[in-house]
């Protein structure tokens, strides 16, 4: 086993891991020679939850769809391995026209088809604004009710229209007058284009388009109603004609056995994927089990998460991720008041966190993972992060007195605290026994409350009390270089808030730092949103999640992606010899 120090940050970590997959491929090539053949499947261990095909829904995003489908779904954009957004020609352009209202001009690829024949078209566009965008609503107790169970609207609900002649790979997005959307190269990306034409015929219309813009009720129920249930993935429980795909990869079968199995594309257009199979085990399939039998070449976990687990025969890396590593609170029940929330947050051992799990055989002097995470939506190597987080310090260790005191200003005596993440995790099951033991002597009792079924819904629920997971309230890899999902997940309303926080004026920043571009109203607003969320205490961030990638040996164009795509972003050029 290899372990490096990445003590440089993840751009030059994943430039330097570049240039040993390089390095790798030339020495296989060498090696083939002398009689190593290519395996024709890998196994890609990781611990994300396989859930729902569809990445925009709250399910499928809360699941790590992200991680696991990002070269079968591929879109405009897709996450590399800085976090960054990127571009795939082979989906088509995506190009921002000059003008007062901001205009993106999107062109499919003219060879694009899904695996099921029926050509990619702007219709899977139009879905996918229709979905996300907030406009469908429908009665409810309390008010409208979105008709789509989205993740977020973060982008889709700026966007004002979507001008598109139904089955034509053109199509033209206009942003409202006054809201240019910076992070646009979010919007459509790996994971978001779903295939319409599915959705179409599941609710009796002839296009999505037309339902769309005729806004008829009964067909958009019909086509919500699909997009929220219908790609749901249940082992054993496969219906392939619902699943086409777009990329180099299409499922082709999903059991509690064999796991989520990925063939080749055979309607690919772009460059074919060098390794016909690939079997993902995601978290929930006995990780550690599919390690000792040898049926894992690529590993995408939490550092330490699996205890003990033999790594022999792989070469490991251990880095900060993107994603922050944090606890979600409720905002009912024992947390209804902020200083309730407050009281867990003094007495939780931030700084001991950070050195006992943070940073696990590597040391960063700066950047990510170089010390306790003191913001929920930005990441530590932003220009902005040391000028905008002093409200953080009064939080760094456990402050009992101070605790104590919280409590008595909420009117709490002796709290049971339920601490939810998806089991078996070592190193959650250690965060969560340390938070106990620091907060014990304040009067706070803190339960283990993870187990294998966890899902971040349960917080909503009213099932657990806080939940310990990464951004957005992931299991796995998560996180983002433009950092949407973060600050969607503390937005009122959205499918990925499951702490249920809601503040207006968050919110209002959080509109504003999204088409902002003066910085010194960017520092302003982000040092005001600060203050306001270490006050309001909707979660208490802990650290860049330490992630470990492991590829095994033999592996070329294996390249670390400490973000929410994965290991797996660029599976289709890994290549296995043995």
């Amino acid at each position: 086993m290899v372990l490096s120090s990445p003590a440089v940050r993840p751009g030059r970590l994943a430039r330097g891991v570049a240039l040993v997959a390089a390095g790798a491929l030339a020495a296989g090539a060498l090696a083939g020679c002398a009689g190593k053949n290519q395996v024709p499947s890998i196994g890609y261990g990781v611990d994300a939850v396989v859930a729902s095909y569809n990445g925009g829904t709250t399910l499928g995003a809360s699941s790590g769809a992200a991680a696991v489908f990002p070269r079968v779904l591929t879109g405009f954009f897709y996450t590399g391995p800085d976090g960054q957004q990127v571009a795939d020609t082979d989906t088509g352009t995506a190009k921002e026209v000059p003008g007062e209202t901001q205009t993106i001009q999107y062109r499919l690829n003219p060879d694009g088809i899904w695996s099921d024949g029926t050509p990619t078209a702007c219709d899977d566009l139009v879905l996918a604004w229709a979905a996300r965008g907030g406009r469908f609503t429908t009665p409810g107790p309390g008010g409208p009710v979105p008709l789509f169970g989205t993740a977020s609207t973060a982008g889709y609900s700026d966007i004002e229209r979507v001008e598109c002649q139904p089955g034509s790979k053109d199509a033209t997005v206009s942003f409202r007058p006054g809201r240019k959307y910076a992070a646009w190269k979010t919007l459509f990306a790996a994971g978001e284009l779903m295939p319409a034409h599915v959705a179409a015929s599941a609710a009796n219309v002839s296009d999505v388009v037309s339902a769309v813009q005729g806004g008829e009720p009964g067909a958009v129920e019909r086509i919500a109603d699909f997009w929220n249930n219908g790609w749901t993935l249940t082992p054993g429980k496969l219906d392939a004609s619902v699943l086409p795909s777009s990329g180099p990869y299409r499922i082709e079968s999903f059991t509690s056995d064999d796991g989520l199995v990925l063939v080749k594309n055979e309607k690919w257009w772009g460059n074919a994927a060098k390794t016909p199979r690939i079997v993902v085990w995601p978290k929930d399939f006995d990780l550690k089990s599919k390690l000792s039998d040898n049926a894992v070449g690529v590993l995408d976990i939490g550092a330490g998460s699996l205890a003990d687990a033999e790594l022999g025969g792989f070469s490991v890396q251990n880095l900060p991720g993107r994603g922050a590593e944090q606890l979600v609170l409720s905002t009912g029940g024992v947390f209804s008041s902020a200083e309730a929330r407050r009281a867990l947050a003094l007495c939780t051992p931030r700084q001991d966190l950070y050195d006992k799990l943070g940073h696990p055989d590597f040391e960063a002097s700066g950047g990510l993972g170089s010390g306790p995470l003191n913001s929920r939506t930005l990441q530590q190597d932003s220009l902005y992060y040391p000028s905008v987080t002093g409200a953080a310090n009064r939080y760094l260790n456990s402050d009992v007195a101070a605790a104590q005191q919280a409590l008595g200003a909420a009117r709490v005596q002796n709290p049971t605290i339920r601490i939810g993440y998806l089991a078996p995790d070592a190193r959650r099951a250690q965060t969560v026994q340390l938070i106990a033991d620091a907060c014990r002597p304040a009067g706070i009792t803190v339960v283990d409350s993870g187990g294998p079924d966890f899902a971040p819904a349960q917080l909503a629920e009213g099932r657990v009390d806080a939940l310990l997971g990464g951004t957005a309230s992931l299991p796995g890899p998560s996180g983002s270089l433009p950092g949407v999902d973060a600050a969607a997940a503390l937005r009122g309303g959205q499918g990925l808030n499951f702490g249920r926080f809601d503040n207006p004026r968050y919110d209002a920043i959080s509109d504003q730092l999204a088409t902002e571009e003066n910085s010194t109203t960017v520092l302003n607003l982000l040092t005001e949103q600060e203050n306001l969320l270490w006050n309001e205490m909707p979660s208490i961030p802990l650290l860049a999640t330490p992630r470990t990638i492991a590829f095994g040996d033999g592996m070329e164009n294996g390249i670390a992606n400490p973000a929410k795509a994965g290991a797996g972003w660029n599976m289709d050029r890994w290549v296995l010899q043995r």
